[in-house]
């Protein structure tokens, strides 16, 4: 019986088929170009990301108001979004390049470099408000992580990878990396041990000469991991990446470990990238973050100083924005204009 039902659904299947093949045809054709990939990203709106949905830490002082990063919400560069792009005014293209370090880099290299760059905006952060706020940290463990590979490398690693081992030797620093490339040969391969999706490979690389320079042809970054006391988690989500909330966590955290309630009471949203100095550098798509601070009715924006401040004062005052915006140069600088702000 159940064979026989089967022979039936087959045979209208096979007639439907025959009968409408060539628009079958037609829409997988249509359906492929439209999703194929093209060299572009679209910038299409902003958004915030509340931080107390992403820290916790032991025995934290409340604050009244909030604290948010702000974000850009992208879509990858397909012909339909690309055409809209000139067709509605706030979605704008961006070519590949303007995130690719070498033209033979992917969009799985682009978001791998993404994540290494929010580890270490989340252990600056640490380090910075645990140091000012004057509670402990101790460095655990340093991650020499792979940021770049030079196209010219001969090698199977990727972005993202620890390294850990280099022929044996253990690696906790770029200097222990340099140190067993230095007296290798030209030609030599190299054996690594490296933590990739939390599991240790194996990979290699060769020795060679790129311009005039005995060198491997990988860029690598110094992580650091710290101890915490009073013990902090973060738990960011998969598809938020890249180090622009570097600022607004590490104003959160601090925030967190003071009695004083920074906030007073206010809706703050902010951007900016944070090394572990203190430093605030610039951010992509400040506009769409200002615009979407706006919409979610924050109080404040905290923006880069330089390019990035200037535009969101222009906006402001082109879009008649009640929005206060705070000028960050320093993590120090911050907190003071926060401690004495008067709205």
């Amino acid at each position: 019986g159940g064979l026989c039902i089967f022979s039936k659904i087959y045979d209208k299947f096979k007639k439907f088929i025959k009968e409408n093949y060539k628009q079958i045809i037609i829409l997988v054709v249509f359906l492929v170009v439209m999703n194929y990939p093209l060299n572009y990203s679209v910038m299409v709106s902003g958004g915030t990301i509340n931080v107390n949905d992403r820290v916790s830490i032991e025995g934290e002082s409340k604050s009244k108001g909030s604290y948010s990063l702000a974000y850009v919400s992208e879509l990858r560069g397909t012909i339909p979004s690309v055409l809209l792009s000139y067709i509605i005014p706030d979605w704008k293209k961006v070519p590949l390049e303007d995130y690719q370090a070498s033209d033979k880099e992917t969009n799985e290299d682009i978001e791998l470099r993404s994540k290494v760059f929010l580890k270490y905006s989340e252990q600056a952060a640490i380090k910075l408000a645990y140091l000012k706020s004057g509670n402990s940290f101790k460095l655990n463990s340093t991650d020499v992580t792979v940021v770049y590979i030079d196209p010219k490398a001969q090698t199977n690693l990727k972005v993202g990878d620890v390294i850990k081992k280099v022929n044996s030797k253990n690696i906790s620093s770029n200097n222990d990396y340099k140190s067993v490339v230095e007296p290798s040969n030209i030609g030599d391969r190299l054996d690594l041990k490296v933590l990739r999706n939390n599991k240790i490979v194996d990979a290699n690389i060769k020795v060679a000469e790129i311009d005039n320079e005995k060198i491997t042809g990988v860029s690598l970054l110094e992580i650091y991991n710290y101890e915490t006391n009073p013990k902090i988690k973060i738990d960011f989500k998969g598809n938020e990446s890249g180090p622009s909330g570097g600022l607004m966590l590490t104003i959160a955290i601090y925030d967190k470990l003071v009695s004083k309630d920074l906030t007073n009471g206010l809706k703050i949203v902010g951007t900016g990238t944070i090394d572990y100095d203190g430093n605030v550098g610039q951010i992509d798509g400040v506009a769409y973050k200002l615009k979407g601070a706006v919409k979610k009715g924050a109080d404040i924006f905290i923006a880069p100083t330089g390019e990035n401040y200037q535009e969101c004062v222009k906006l402001k005052k082109k879009k008649g924005y009640k929005i206060d915006i705070i000028e960050a140069k320093a993590f120090e600088q911050v907190i003071r204009q926060l401690e004495n702000y008067k709205k």
